[in-house]
């Protein structure tokens, strides 16, 4: 027999990694504030939720002049409309002195603030100025050429959840808010420890016997990639006592330690001799049924995860991508499979070897179809072998073939996992209706590993959706006006009804008016309609707080009803800003906003989900959340009816 040890106990790759996540601390490792110039490429730790409506005031999109649409019905080139032009102009940054009253309007910049009483703006292209008459050739509707407060980000607004990773789109976000520093989970240190006297780093002379550290270099940029902090690689040569010293330093600075080479029982493989002499619980694995990569060992000292991966470089990349990628991902807060892959069929049969997972190298081409359909991806594999560097560098990914897999027959679906390219899908598309309370639960639901995308788009538009299949969920709160009931007698066919909490309407006011402090609601809308210069601030028309609104007036149109708020924010902005003197809004956005309420009438706020999607496993977990009494204690404290 061979002086060389022998591997005791070679496992399957599920069972090393369940030993290997048994001794292992994987909560993320803590947050730090940073600079908003440094937030690139981080993972926030936190829901950022807008201190600002954005924009912040009624703002022109165009130069031109403010007016009251009514004053531009029925303009044309043959029979223009005339209004006398006020003296103010309203550059940018200036804030207006003027009132639009019925007949006038104000010259404005494109980025100019709205003044009161004006609700469109006329593009100077469509109108001639004569001395201080403003000739107007073209009819505006109401909200022509106005971004309105909030209509881009409102206040109080969750802009960006926590586990997403921050791109150029995200830190625009950020500065859009004001915003100059972010809370982020803290990097992952990882050590590098490159064991061998034949290894020099790349730059120095090549001897005979000796290798370039190729690993060392592909090792740290795939943790960069995965959001990690790779320390300086060191080369660690064939000598017990610095080996050890080394190691003992990288387990004081870093989070994860990496050996690479040492792995295997010869006689020069030191590596896991000096592992294997620590407990608390030192090794767990080594040796495990992989192809290739069975000589990875792998080990945790005081929940840090120590890896000896095998010194072949696609060996090396294939068991780092499998056993400390998740981990890297986990610790950094982001989701262990948080890895980009491509689905492709296989463009030749494959065998295997049964009892070992096996890693295939593989390129992508898109093959067209002889039908025109649109072109599909194939993989092609790129050879086997755990040595080849040229093979490794033209891969696009790889794919796994499990153990109990013999063969796969060309044109089977595979998983492709790419190599240094990143995408971010979602599992849980939401549309429909803003609320507070969805915000709240979409953050659960991250925290429990989904990704999600919220749409507000309305819930009439959110229904619209959810029938036709272009969404997983959409959040609505559409009141019947035959019956008065919310949403059950409104759902299309095929679509199931996942019931949410209430939300208290009412009417929204600026404290002390006395208008409206202090009234009954009947009273309150009577003397609003009969005030003409009571303004209101309305809301968008498929909304179901404008069915409420509509009942409300019954067939009044008092000023303002002509702008339409995007959502209940929206509303209390324009009347803490004293654009507008009511509306009607959820509760909670008049407690934040330091606003007086009337209630009007409770609604239900309800989920829609198509049937073809129930079967989501984030759909699951959204109707879970549900029930969780502490989450219902939470929704409780966002100001929302929960029985």
């Amino acid at each position: 027999m061979s002086t060389q040890d022998q591997f005791l106990d070679v496992i399957n790759r599920d069972e090393a990694e369940r030993r290997f996540h048994d001794v292992l601390d994987l909560r993320p490792l803590g947050e730090e504030a940073v600079a908003l110039d440094q937030a690139l490429g981080r993972i926030l730790s936190r829901d950022i939720v807008s201190p600002v409506d954005v924009p912040s005031f009624d703002r022109s999109n165009y130069d031109g002049f403010a007016v009251r649409a009514a004053d531009t019905y029925r303009a044309g080139e043959e029979e223009p409309r005339r209004l006398e032009l006020l003296a103010e102009v309203l550059a940018t940054g200036v804030v207006p002195q003027s009132r639009v009253a019925p007949g006038t309007a104000v010259a404005i910049a494109t980025g100019g603030m709205l003044p009161r009483g004006a609700d469109a703006v006329l593009m100077v292209e469509h109108g001639d100025v004569e001395g201080s008459t403003l000739i107007v050739r073209r009819a505006v509707t109401p909200g022509f050429g106005v971004a309105f407060a909030g209509t881009d980000i409102c206040l109080c607004e969750t802009v960006l959840r926590r586990g997403e990773l921050m791109t150029s789109r995200e830190t625009g976000v950020l500065a859009a808010l004001g915003l100059d520093q972010v809370t982020v989970y803290r990097q992952v240190r990882v050590a590098i420890l490159s064991t061998g006297d034949e290894l020099i780093p790349p730059g120095a002379a090549m001897q005979p016997g000796q290798v370039y550290d190729s690993n060392a270099r592909i090792l740290a940029d795939a943790i960069r990639e995965l959001g990690g902090v790779p320390l300086p690689a060191e080369i660690v040569p064939d000598d017990l006592q610095q080996l050890e010293q080394r190691l003992a330093h990288a387990v004081e600075n870093a989070d994860v330690i990496l050996l690479s080479g040492g792995t295997s029982k010869g006689a020069g493989d030191l590596s896991y001799r000096v592992v294997r002499r620590w407990d608390d619980p030192g090794i767990v694995a080594h040796g495990v049924a992989l192809k290739p990569g069975k000589p990875i060992c792998l080990a945790a000292t005081g929940g840090k995860p120590v890896v000896v991966l095998p010194g072949f470089p696609t060996s090396a990349i294939f068991t780092f991508h499998e056993f400390v990628a998740p981990v890297i991902l986990r610790l950094g807060g982001r989701r262990a499979d948080d890895r980009p892959t491509r689905p492709a069929r296989l463009a030749v049969k494959v065998n295997s070897e049964i009892g070992r997972t096996e890693y295939l190298l593989v390129g992508l081409v898109r093959q067209r179809d002889p039908a025109g359909r649109p072109a599909a991806l194939v993989a092609y594999p790129m050879g086997k072998g755990s040595g080849s560097v040229t093979t490794f560098s033209r891969a696009d990914g790889f794919i796994t073939i499990g153990r109990h897999e013999e063969l796969i027959e060309a044109g089977t679906e595979v998983a492709v996992q790419l190599i240094g390219e990143s995408h971010d899908l979602a599992d849980l598309v939401v549309m429909g209706s803003h609320c507070v309370g969805l915000d709240f639960l979409l953050g659960r639901l991250q925290d429990l590993g989904f990704h999600t995308k919220a749409l507000a788009v309305g819930s009439s538009a959110g229904l619209a959706a959810v029938g036709r299949g272009q969404c997983d969920l959409a959040g609505i709160h559409l009141m019947d006006p035959e019956t008065g009931q919310y949403n059950r007698p409104l759902l299309p066919p095929d679509v199931q009804l996942i019931p949410g909490y209430g939300r208290r309407q009412g009417i929204v006011f600026r404290p002390g008016d006395p208008r409206f402090d202090q009234r009954g609601v009947d009273d309150a809308v009577a003397a609003a309609v009969a005030d003409p210069e009571c303004v209101m601030v309305n809301r968008n028309q498929g909304s179901g707080t404008r069915i409420l609104i509509d009942r409300m007036l019954q067939g009044a149109r008092p000023e303002g009803y002509a702008v339409q708020a995007r959502n209940h924010n929206a509303v209390a902005a324009a009347i803490a800003q004293s654009r507008a003197d009511w509306g009607v809004a959820i509760q909670s956005v008049a407690r934040d906003n330091g606003l007086g309420f009337l209630p009007v009438q409770d609604e239900q706020y309800d989920f829609v989900v198509p049937d073809s999607r129930i079967d989501n496993p984030a759909i699951d977990a959204f109707q879970k959340l549900l029930a969780q009494e502490d989450v219902r204690r939470a929704l409780r404290g966002l100001g929302l009816i929960v029985a």
